[in-house]
């Protein structure tokens, strides 16, 4: 980098524009914030060939021309800055594997993570809580006291399904445009972040870093259809036992804005059906009693309450959506044909209950509405998920604090929260674990499920960066 940058301060035959394009990189290369991170930018103008006939003011112009070709002032073009950084290669390669669902084929994945395990020089392990075709893979890298709890880094291998017609990408492709956008499935949930902890690892080993703690990075199956094939059975295994897990991280989400969000708590989850049967019978008649009159009296009850906590987040700006309790109608079935009142009506709520809900009085108050509407009413659930203790965010959780020190060295800006939506790391907590979950993608859109879902080359590589300093400092505690 040296050479270059000066050549381009002493040579006189360097015009103005190209000088503004250095000093902006020296700028950046001192700026952690910046959107090139200090990495790739390092990695760039290592590969940057040498300048030729630089002494003669005849080829100036052209060496300009050479060295500067690929790049446009404020951002780099992705065909020289990103196609050959290993790294990305990695994601774009892993991200290619269609692991979708409704039928996930992870035996792509397993075979990918070995090639990395044999690169890393890292043990690897399958494990099958649930079946054969749902495997949990284990990659150990073993610390210096191993008798210490150890560190969990957690992502899942499997993603949503996709509506192909509806991306500008293909799904699966990877393709990376020239803002160095990675299109892909996975791209934000959460292959990246997967992949971003074996490049952090990858990185450490190779400046000869040693931590006190046994870290292990798992790739998961399942997580999509709530980890009932993959975690939620492997937490109790003996062999998730055997991996004396102390400390895990797991998936986050997306900024759009300077923060990282940081979650350190999960709502419960319950799907909840009003079984409503009532008094059958023809169409041009009054009938008592009706399950739709049963209908309309528990939609309205479940409508209120979600109104009152619509009203809450509009009155505290402080409060985000993982604050509250949200009440969405998902399902409604039932019927004979058209000129029949039915026996049976069904209604399905999806219920995320915030932590400050005490869940015997909510189901009680549920049961109390069914007797309001009429009685006839039965209650079950395809989730009903227990509270689970929040990890906690102060001194009294060592690894917080070690988690909260780098982020301050590092000097980015988070945000604590509690997770709007349902990830693994609630199986970790519910085995008294302290968990969160991060995922480094600010100034980023958050498309996780959404059609062409992205994300940056220079953002992906700036979290590498940020998980080094995150696993080297809780890996010591």
């Amino acid at each position: 980098m040296a050479h270059i940058l000066n050549f381009l301060e002493l040579s006189p035959s360097v015009n103005p524009r190209i000088m503004f394009f250095h000093r902006l990189c020296c700028w950046r290369y001192n700026c952690f914030d910046s959107q090139i991170s200090p990495l790739a930018l390092r990695r760039h103008c290592n590969s940057t060939p040498t300048l030729a006939n630089t002494s003669q003011s005849t080829a100036s112009s052209r060496s300009q021309r050479f060295a500067f070709k690929n790049i446009r002032i404020g951002r780099m073009s992705s065909c020289s800055l990103w196609d050959a950084d290993q790294e990305v290669e990695y994601l774009r390669e892993y991200l290619q594997i269609p692991s979708v669902h409704p039928n996930p084929d992870y035996k792509p994945c397993l075979e990918f993570l070995e090639r990395q395990a044999a690169t890393l020089e890292l043990p690897l392990k399958v494990y099958y809580p649930a079946n054969e075709e749902n495997p949990v893979v284990v990659l150990t890298w073993e610390g210096l006291e191993p008798e210490l709890p150890s560190i969990l880094l957690n992502s899942h291998m499997d993603v949503v399904p996709v509506f192909p017609e509806n991306w500008k990408h293909p799904p699966f492709a990877a393709e990376m445009d020239e803002e160095g956008r990675i299109f892909a499935r996975g791209a934000q949930d959460m292959k990246s972040v997967g992949m971003q902890y074996l490049a952090a690892i990858r990185a450490l080993k190779n400046e000869g870093a040693r931590f006190k703690r046994t870290i292990h990075i798992s790739f998961v199956a399942d997580e999509e259809l709530g980890g009932r094939l993959g975690m939620r059975p492997f937490v109790n295994t003996n062999d998730f036992r055997d991996l004396n897990v102390g400390f895990g991280l797991d998936e986050g989400l997306a900024s759009p804005n300077e923060e990282f969000p940081v979650f350190y708590a999960e709502r419960a989850v319950w799907r909840v059906y009003f079984n409503i049967s009532g008094t059958a019978g023809h169409g041009s008649l009054l009938l008592p009693n009706t399950a739709g009159e049963k209908l309309n009296y528990i939609v309205s009850k479940m409508m209120e309450l979600r109104k009152s906590q619509v009203q809450r987040l509009e009155n505290d700006p402080d409060l985000v959506i993982g604050d509250v309790t949200t009440i969405n109608l998902t399902r409604v079935s039932g019927g004979v044909q058209s000129n029949v009142v039915p026996p049976l009506l069904v209604v399905c709520f999806d219920c995320r209950l915030a932590l400050d809900v005490d869940h015997v009085e909510f189901e009680a108050k549920l049961q109390q509405w069914c007797e309001e509407a009429g009685g006839g009413i039965e209650l079950t659930y395809e989730q009903k998920q227990p509270r689970v203790a929040p990890t906690a965010i102060d001194s009294s959780n060592p690894f917080w604090t070690a988690f909260k020190k780098a982020t301050d060295e590092l000097e980015i800006c988070i945000r604590t929260q509690i997770f709007t939506g349902g990830t693994d790391s609630r199986y970790i907590r519910q085995q008294g674990i302290p968990a969160l979950g991060f995922s480094p993608m600010n100034h980023t859109p958050v498309l996780l499920h959404d059609h062409d879902e992205f994300i940056r080359a220079d953002t992906y590589l700036k979290g590498v960066d940020i998980y080094k300093k995150i696993i080297g400092h809780i890996a010591n505690v």
